[in-house]
């Protein structure tokens, strides 16, 4: 391999079976730098990383399946001082890849070293928030070629069309094989580890949408209650109970800093409406004054924790009101109860990320959808449609992976425990349906429940970013992950050390210092939920 290798003729023409290659470029970028640190944000698994002077080969394959009518980009990144690995990043929101956050990471991976791609899946200039320019033929017709490029196919094509392009530019093909990514990105892995189970050889997960069926009516939940109920509260009284089950529960682990850990027992021992009538001073949503908890409040904090009739519901300790940041999405999205009372009158302020399902999936675009005015049935009825109709498509939650551990597969997974987008209890339930049918699988398969952690990243616990060094060992010379080393800003600004412990271990505190404790409290996969039954 040489610079002057990096022109199309090098790479010939990917095969993949039903497909039809349109167009195939490559560009030399040198010298590529960042302004900045790469930020383990966009990284998920890894920590920060700077990213200077390097050169790589820029080659995007344009190709389409036939008779589908559609069109798929894979961009790949060839760095010229290559570590003989290939890692490929996920997406977010409604974006595959190829949007701006997803370049950040492949940015941090060639500072690595490794090769690395993403993919469109067909959906253009998806920005991950809105999904009905490529998800509707019209009003009353989903796009289900685009749909199931999105849900999967395209994951296995990228892999596919990646190694080709390796091996074309290098002469051989990569020693080992990487997938990274938080949120759709986590559930783009799920469905790789499923279905295509030779595609990688290590996985990290993280919040993985696995249960994508259910997870949209259930994050949009709160927001249905306030409409049926006309319970709209002030934000000051939601962050004030918040703040009161965080002050209630934060020792049910024997360490106060600010953190609920034991969420089962949190949510069966605090009850959000013995604030009822207790006051928040300097509430902004009234000017500054003085605004009592209301019944209301208690109800939609209830609602929320506890969860929609057919999935669950958040953490007591989650932001319920602030905009949080998908990756891949804009960070001016609503938390699941937000409300806007800026004209004297509290309206809810619904996420688009999650209202596109219910408008543009389960009523395929009905231009009379009014989200305000659904009924209880009527959501009841749309939440089953796209269950129903969806599943095979989009959701993930196939518990057998078999073929994956035959393959030698490693996966981790991670999920915070304050996470306001996608319930973390989901990937816990998904975790204990493969404990139960594939033997021995903490062989091949790990899961970290990370306390404090919001949706991929924020609150007081930073990022697992060890993890992926950590699958690089267990993949390359058999060294099982363990313990996982984590910060964690405590309420006075002190950072500490912890460690994260693989499900169902947990982290307790003794003199000596944090261990992983093999002790197993109460589970709220004990009672599993399985969404809509066929």
């Amino acid at each position: 391999m040489s610079i002057s290798s990096c022109v199309p003729a090098t790479f010939g023409t990917p095969t993949i079976l039903g497909t039809q290659i349109l167009s195939l470029e490559a560009n030399l970028v040198t010298n590529y730098s960042t302004p900045a640190p790469i930020p383990a944000v966009y990284r998920f698994t890894q920590p920060a990383i700077e990213v200077q002077n390097v050169t790589f080969c820029n080659v995007t394959v344009s190709y389409t399946h036939t008779g589908q009518d559609d069109e798929l980009a894979v961009e790949g990144w060839l760095p010229v001082d290559w570590n003989g690995r290939f890692q490929a990043v996920g997406g977010g929101g409604w974006a595959a890849g190829r949007v701006p956050f997803t370049y950040a990471a492949m940015g941090g991976a060639i500072a690595e070293g490794f090769a690395t791609v993403t993919t469109d899946a067909g959906l253009g200039n998806a920005t991950g928030l809105e999904s009905g320019p490529w998800a509707l033929l019209s009003p009353g017709n989903v796009n289900l070629y685009n749909l199931q490029d999105f849900g999967s196919v395209s994951l296995n094509e990228q892999a596919i069309i990646g190694k080709s392009l390796i091996a074309s530019y290098y002469g051989k093909g990569p020693t080992y094989s990487y997938w990274n990514g938080c949120s759709q990105g986590g559930r783009q892995g799920m469905m790789l580890a499923q279905r295509y189970p030779d595609a990688y050889d290590g996985i990290a997960a993280g919040a993985p949408g696995i249960y994508w069926t259910e997870i949209p009516p259930a994050a949009i939940w709160p927001q249905h209650f306030m409409n049926t109920e006309k319970a709209f509260p002030y934000a000051c009284e939601l962050e004030a109970i918040t703040a009161g089950a965080v002050a209630a529960c934060d020792g049910l682990d024997g360490v106060l800093d600010g953190i609920i850990t034991e969420v089962d027992a949190c949510l069966a021992s605090f009850d959000p409406f013995q604030l009822v009538g207790s006051s928040v001073s300097n509430c902004s949503d009234v000017g500054g004054k003085t605004q009592d908890i209301t019944v209301a409040a208690a109800s939609v904090a209830n609602a929320s924790w506890h969860g929609s009739p057919q999935w669950f519901g958040y953490s007591p300790g989650a932001d319920l009101t602030h905009s949080t940041a998908d990756p891949g999405t804009p960070n001016t999205q609503p938390g699941p109860a937000s409300t806007n009372c800026t004209t004297g009158t509290c309206v809810g302020v619904p996420n688009e990320l999650w209202l596109q399902w219910l408008r543009v999936f389960s009523a395929k675009g009905d231009p009379s959808f009014n989200f305000t005015t659904l009924t209880r049935a009527e959501y009841d009825r749309l939440a089953h449609v796209g269950a129903q109709e969806y599943r095979s498509s989009i959701r993930t939650d196939d518990p057998d992976l078999s073929a994956f551990r035959a393959a030698g597969g490693k996966l981790v997974s991670f999920h915070g425990l304050s996470d306001n987008m996608i319930p973390w209890q989901g990937t816990r339930q998904y975790y204990d349906a493969v404990a139960a049918r594939v033997p021995d699988v903490h062989g091949f398969y790990r899961h970290y429940e990370v306390p404090g952690l919001g949706h991929c990243s924020g609150g007081p616990s930073g990022q697992p970013d060890s993890l992926f060094a950590q699958l690089r060992a267990w993949v390359e010379n058999g060294t099982a992950p363990a313990e996982s080393p984590i910060k964690v800003t405590l309420q006075n600004g002190t950072v500490q050390n912890r460690v994260l412990c693989p499900y169902p271990q947990k982290a307790r505190w003794q003199a000596a210092g944090w261990y992983c404790s093999s002790s197993v409290s109460s589970s709220a996969a004990s009672s599993p939920k399985s969404g809509f039954k066929e």
